[in-house]
């Protein structure tokens, strides 16, 4: 009986955090999992010299490697660790609160003593940093700055370095110094991440496979209605068809990048999120694509069924149709496709966490053996593929995964049976001996594409997407764009294309950053017209997100007379709607709570708005740059105030996205509170016509604060009998 043949895939992969536009990386996992799991993960098959791998890197996530490593890149966390905790301003405070225990609580927080204290000292006022602050002394502060990197570096880095474990063991008190000693020791570990993967590959320890660059799903790239396979009655977006080019940039810039920094072309790609269709065949083999890996579901699907597993007892039915190579072949080309077993990935992914490693180590080998059994062939040896994530997993295993990973290593290591290999080491002396049916357009995720274009706010971004990127391709048709700003606008739109986005609209992945991510997303798209030198839309403004939006706030319920002059008298305001901001915040990552209330209100003729901000609001506006009031309804309406705190300050507004020259007649009154009125002709607001709005306000390109920090603000302009109706109610 031949050995039976492991081909393990590890898939490094992060989004592109960074805004290249406004120079900002909005979040550290790049830098975090880069000096615990991806250097660990490398440090692991260092340890391990008969184990053969498949690393899957991403070359968005090396990008960002690389511009740590290289370039000195540094993220909104990175930058507030290094400033002095007695330095810190209120708002560096309150971010790092609201950031620095981004961790898993019971296998990273917890074990660490005064981690742990100080997360019991933050309390349970998550999301309200403001009122857990004044618990913070600066030793306190200077500590959690440690720890908040601290725990994100790999125990086996501990183990290497007595210097960096006897500051660990230290677990108070940082200094300053000790505190920088170990940020740059993080950042060390983040610049051996590469090198030692491509030693790696050189030594023929493990092989390199990628996907395509910002990690778009490929066949919604080709063709959006292909995601009717599964779904059949899916809602599609408005814009049905595809972008092929697009599609080939990402697949031909991975390639051409990956070898630029290893010196050699991968041969083998993970789709993103196993999403494969027959179209991506003649695309990637004309790449120089020799092999690509998805889901078990979608062989299932492919060979119409005569491959499933039972129910109840999981058992493969016909399991030597799952542990072979096969032939996708479209257009006179083909591709040797591998499908992973689903259960033993999972069971890394998701369960052995929970199981003591050995144990889990001796059940993970056991089904292997099984495997073995049942497929005996004297043609081929089995071959099992195992797919999941490089990093994500770790974090719920105790002690980061390292006894497990350990222990089945070493078994792996010294079975007879069993024989680990990269995926082109086995097809080089194993090719495909059957050709698929078809390759049936899925994902890894329920062998559909639902995650990303199945709910309405996916749907949504497709569309703006697919807005922007015409705005860019009649630019370039007009000849009014240069070469160098084309290709920066075309970049934000492949960043864009990126998963990840659309994996977080919906509401089947809550999460506390999903703002970020929806923030992110439209914050590229806005780049295009910024380069373009156009007029954000409105609609760019606005979140995506909606599900958990509450309107917190009162309707007017009078007529209102205001002079905008700054001075908040009660009557002028008494009757008006009000918005109070509490201490959660749309977008995680601002510099902090500037804004208290929002007031807003009419007259016969004229929309009243009236900001409250923490102190006199002329003197806290002077970090602000510009204060937006975007309107959505009745019309797209955007009235910038560019340097508010100032006398001289500038009133810019576009209407429909056309600038309105010369501007309206806009009061504004700046000094205790900022006050202004809006001609409710601007807005073509007549009786019962629905208004909808929100503030934001701008230091540069960050957004400081946004008002209401969720949703929109939702009234109408009043009828005659307004005030009669009220006063019955």
């Amino acid at each position: 009986m031949q050995p039976l043949h492991l081909a393990i895939i590890w898939h490094h992969h992060q989004p592109y955090y960074a805004d290249d536009v406004a120079d900002e990386v909005e979040l550290p996992w790049v830098r975090l999992h880069g000096s615990k799991d991806y250097w660990g993960m490398a440090r692991h098959l260092e340890q391990h010299l008969g184990i053969r791998v498949t690393i899957n890197l991403v070359p968005s996530l090396v990008l960002q490697l690389l511009d740590y490593a290289e370039h000195g890149r540094e993220d909104r966390l990175l930058r507030i660790a290094r400033i002095p905790a007695d330095s810190l301003s209120r708002d560096e405070a309150l971010y790092l609160l609201e950031q620095g225990f981004m961790a898993n609580l019971d296998h990273m927080i917890r074990p660490q003593p005064r981690y742990y204290e100080l997360w019991r000292l933050r309390g349970p006022e998550f999301r309200q940093p403001e009122r857990a602050l004044r618990r913070f002394r600066t030793q306190d502060l200077r500590d959690l700055q440690v720890w908040a990197n601290l725990a994100w570096i790999h125990p086996l880095a501990f183990e290497q370095d007595p210097e960096l474990d006897e500051l660990r063991r230290k677990e108070r008190g940082f200094t300053e110094e000790e505190k920088l000693w170990i940020l740059e020791r993080q950042l060390e570990l983040v610049r051996e991440v590469l090198p030692k993967y491509r030693k790696l590959m050189e030594q023929g320890r493990i092989e390199i496979s990628t996907s395509p660059f910002f990690h778009p799903i490929l066949p919604l790239l080709l063709d959006r209605r292909l995601a009717r396979a599964a779904h059949p009655e899916l809602p599609l977006p408005a814009y049905d068809g595809g972008y092929p080019e697009d599609a080939r940039w990402h697949v031909r810039e991975a390639l051409d990048y990956m070898q630029s920094v290893l010196a050699r072309r991968p041969a083998g790609m993970w789709p993103s999120e196993g999403a494969v269709c027959d179209a991506m065949v003649p695309l990637l083999a004309d790449e120089g694509v020799r092999w690509i890996a998805t889901d078990e579901q979608i062989l299932t699907l492919s060979v119409d069924g005569r491959v499933s597993r039972e129910a109840g007892t999981g058992y493969v039915r016909n399991p030597h149709l799952l542990y072979q190579p096969w032939w996708a072949l479209a257009e006179d080309r083909s591709l040797a496709v591998l499908f992973r077993d689903r259960a033993l990935s999972d069971l890394i992914g998701f369960h052995y966490q929970k199981v003591e490693p050995r144990a889990a180590a001796a059940d993970f080998l056991s089904k292997l053996h099984a495997i073995r059994h049942a497929v005996d062939s004297d043609t081929r040896p089995p071959l099992v593929t195992i797919v999941l994530d490089g990093e994500n997993s770790w974090e719920y295993y105790p002690g980061g995964g390292v006894e497990f990973l350990r222990v089945l290593y070493g078994e792996l290591q010294r079975a007879d049976w069993v024989r680990t290999c990269s995926v082109s080491e086995y097809l080089t002396d194993y090719p495909p001996d059957d050709t698929l049916p078809r390759l049936f357009p899925g994902s890894w995720v329920d062998h559909s594409f639902a995650i990303w274009i199945g709910h309405e706010e996916d749907r949504r971004a497709w569309d703006l997407l697919d807005r922007t990127r015409q705005q860019l391709v009649d630019a370039e048709q007009d000849g009014r764009l240069d070469r160098a700003t084309s290709a920066r606008a075309w970049r934000e739109i492949y960043i864009a294309e990126g998963s990840d986005w659309f994996w977080w609209y919906g509401d089947e992945h809550p999460s506390a950053q999903i703002e970020l991510f929806d923030y992110l997303f439209r914050k590229h798209l806005q780049n295009v017209y910024a380069l373009l030198g156009q007029t954000v839309p409105a609609e760019l403004l606005q979140p995506i997100h909606i599900e958990k939006r509450v309107a917190a706030y009162s309707q007017p319920t009078a007529f209102l007379n205001v002079q905008p002059d700054g001075q908040p008298r009660f009557f002028e305001w008494t009757g008006a709607g009000l918005y109070v901001a509490n201490g959660t915040r749309g977008r995680p990552g601002r510099m902090g709570q500037m804004c208290t209330a929002l007031w807003f209100g009419f007259s016969r003729e004229e929309l009243y708005v009236r900001l409250d901000t923490v102190e006199r609001t002329r003197d806290a506006l002077r970090v602000i740059d510009v204060i937006r009031f975007v309107f959505l309804k009745p019309c797209d309406l955007i009235i910038e105030l560019a340097k508010p705190s100032d006398a001289a300050r500038s009133v810019r507004i576009s209407r429909n996205g056309r600038p309105l020259s010369p501007p309206a007649p806009v009061r504004i009154g700046v000094d205790a509170v900022l006050e202004m009125t809006v001609p409710l002709a601007l807005l073509d607001g007549r009786p019962g016509t629905s208004v909808s709005f929100f503030v934001e306000l701008f230091h540069g390109p960050t957004s400081v604060d946004r008002l209401p920090r969720e949703g929109t603000i939702d009234t109408a302009v009043p009828q005659e009998d307004f005030e009669v109706a009220m006063w019955m109610a």
